[in-house]
């Protein structure tokens, strides 16, 4: 039971104290906003999408595989 609370109280102190960062480093956010097109921008925001979308994918095909062996029929003898 200690444990249980001691695990709400940290989990509670992580949510409401977190520090606020930057997304990029000063150089990338600098040229990035200095741009005309805007082309930079977006190749920057396509790659962020792309590395965030992959290990969801990843765990969606691992849960899949994990509920389908699950869910599979034992033959019968």
């Amino acid at each position: 039971m200690h444990t249980k609370k001691r695990s709400i109280f940290l989990f509670l102190a992580l949510l409401f104290f977190s520090l606020d960062s930057n997304a990029q480093c000063a150089m990338c956010r600098a040229v990035l906003e200095t741009e005309e097109g805007g082309i930079k921008a977006e190749a920057v925001n396509d790659g962020i999408v792309y590395l965030m979308v992959i290990p969801y994918i990843l765990v969606g095909i691992l849960g899949y595989a994990i509920y389908k062996m699950k869910t599979k029929k034992k033959p019968e003898e």
